[in-house]
């Protein structure tokens, strides 16, 4: 019994190492992809009422989609709103069998730091140490606060050259599911079901999402593409609320104000000194006008339970009542809106997405773990829109700063990743 379970084994192994030896490499390697897409200024703006925020992100999306166009995608368009759909066809005897999966990730980079004449370095072969950035030695990549370069010895890293972000939020995300579909063109014998394909404007800023077409995309599940170091997948996220509160006023010329003008800034500033110390203004937007008629401020609330935001919320109320209590003549008006929801919420009913990441990370030889996000993601948005979408690694690190990083083997593990997840819900579905 031994010696014949020892033959199958043998024969399964030489199988598989043969099925690898004839999968054809992509026609453009994912790093290359990437550093095409990085020298692309789409940095999205705040602020703006428009989608895209700024023009320039068209650049990018009419690029994919001709690129998606020559990969043989189907259905490619890009919206009046720069989103980039497209839809590769399955390769099933009966593709109904197998949910559409979607694969999304984003076009802009933040505003936090200049995304304009991106020049990528490769750091070929890491020997380990610090990296200092060409172009400005100050901005240095050290190993004490990046320990995850203990990992990368042997592998070439991409950094920007210090002036600029380096922009693999989320432009790795692209060149991974760009290179997913060009290896899956070029190797047939991949069974997978229909993928559904979009790129999106204005994550980084917000709304670009708000346009995103959910019946249009056509898929049942997604994932977006746009998290950190290898390994890490996203089934939580924050949930966010915005609070403005607005202090009037009444303003009058100063010979004559005695009596009648009321400072809006005094208000303000007994309202900020009513902080409790766990939500002090540091967690404030820095966004507002202060003038002695009107002065508003934006305050940020996040938490991970809803209960907790709630909370938050009420500090917030009850400060507007003490500080209106103190100054009866001025007018104090909060108002609070919804940004996003805690995904998990969703996703907790959906366990088989994240399993299915999981297991396709293992296949990747990753050791993959779960990370909430302190933050949101365009996959927030879309899970309480009736799509179900966690978050996958890109293989990057200090996302929106001179400091951000991605390595060839980050990209090609990740694209690795993502060609075992669709042939894992092949194999589910059977």
């Amino acid at each position: 019994m031994k010696s014949v379970l020892g033959v199958i084994l043998c024969l399964l192994f030489v199988f598989s190492v043969s099925s690898r030896a004839q999968t054809k490499p992509p026609a453009e390697t994912a790093l290359d992809r990437f550093l095409r897409y990085a020298k692309i200024d789409t940095q999205s703006q705040e602020d703006q009422s428009s989608v895209p925020s700024t023009r320039k992100q068209l650049n990018l999306a009419n690029l994919l989609a001709k690129e998606l166009n020559a990969l043989d995608a189907q259905n490619v368009r890009v919206s009046e709103f720069g989103i980039v759909y497209a839809m590769i066809p399955g390769n099933l005897a009966d593709n109904s069998k197998v949910p559409v999966v979607g694969f999304i990730s984003h076009m802009d980079t933040s505003p936090a730091v200049s995304g304009e004449n991106v020049n990528p370095i490769i750091h070929k072969n890491y020997q380990g140490g610090d990296i200092v950035l060409p172009k400005d030695p100050t901005q240095v990549i050290s190993v004490a606060k990046n320990p995850v370069l203990k990992d990368l010895i042997g592998d070439d890293i991409i950094t920007a050259d210090g002036t600029t972000l380096l922009g693999s939020d989320d432009k790795a995300g692209i060149a991974e599911i760009m290179t997913m579909i060009d290896t899956l063109r070029q190797n047939p014998q991949i069974k997978h079901g229909t993928l559904a394909i979009a790129f999106t404007p204005d994550e980084e800023v917000g709304g670009g999402i708000d346009k995103f077409d959910v019946k249009a995309f056509g898929a049942q599940v997604a994932y977006t593409v746009d998290g950190e170091t290898l390994g890490e997948i996203s089934n939580e996220t924050w949930s966010a609320r915005t609070a403005t509160i607005t202090f009037q006023g009444k303003n009058t010329h100063p010979g004559t104000a005695k009596g009648i003008m009321v400072n809006s800034l005094f208000a303000l500033g007994d309202y900020l000194e009513r902080f409790p110390l766990d939500i002090q203004p540091e967690t404030t937007e820095g966004r507002g006008t202060l003038e002695v008629e009107q002065s508003t401020l934006k305050i940020l609330l996040r938490d991970f339970d809803i209960s907790g935001l709630d909370a938050k919320e009420k500090i917030l109320r009850d400060m507007v009542a003490q500080t209106q209590a103190k100054f009866p003549e001025a007018k104090i008006s909060i108002d609070v809106k919804e940004n996003y929801k805690n995904m998990k919420e969703v996703l907790k009913d959906y366990p088989e997405l994240t399993d299915n990441a999981m297991e396709a990370a293992r296949r990747a030889g990753l050791k993959p773990f779960i990370k909430p996000i302190r933050g949101g993601t365009d996959g927030s948005n879309l899970t309480f829109r009736g799509l179900p979408t966690p978050n996958l690694f890109t293989g990057g690190a200090n996302f929106h700063g001179k400091l951000e990083f991605n390595s060839r083997r980050g990209m090609e593990k990740t694209t690795e990743t993502l060609i075992n997840l669709v042939q894992i819900f092949v194999e589910k579905a059977q």
